[in-house]
């Protein structure tokens, strides 16, 4: 009974005016070889399966590319190999976001709209407070391994 609800919600009984199309967060990433930072808008990307930055803005950001041993197809929604190609790098940063911090490597592509995207795994980790009609983020949940 509850698929058959769900199942009859159309799109137009919703409020389209407050519908978002992304949710962005501004985050500090922080080059780990030099230490120096930026600020970067952001889209939170719940299907996303990696944490991955445009090759474009790395480039003009100066990051220090790391060649991968093991090179990455790239998959769209659909499941069709993407037309930019294989992931031949990673960049290793520090990622600072409303008093969290984590150091990681993101995965460099091509051809991307957006400079960062965070991902499943990020999403999931961190667990933050998601307003789907504001795109108002609220990191409320304190993990230890943040550095906060």
């Amino acid at each position: 009974m509850l698929a058959r609800v769900v199942k009859n919600i159309s799109i137009s009984s919703l409020d389209k005016r407050n519908m978002l199309r992304e949710v962005m967060v501004k985050i500090g990433l922080e080059r780990v070889d030099t230490q120096e930072g930026i600020t970067v808008e952001t889209l939170l990307d719940s299907g996303a399966t990696e944490l991955v930055m445009s090759s474009e803005f790395a480039r003009k950001q100066g990051f220090k590319l790391k060649r991968i041993e093991r090179l990455i197809y790239v998959r769209n929604v659909d499941r069709t190999l993407n037309k930019e190609g294989l992931i031949e790098h990673t960049v290793e940063v520090n990622i600072y976001y409303q008093g969290h911090r984590e150091r990681t490597e993101i995965d460099v592509i091509g051809g991307q709209k957006w400079n960062v995207i965070l991902r499943i795994p990020w999403l999931a980790h961190y667990n933050p407070e998601i307003d789907w009609r504001t795109g108002e983020v609220k990191m409320t949940r304190y993990l230890e391994e943040c550095g906060k």
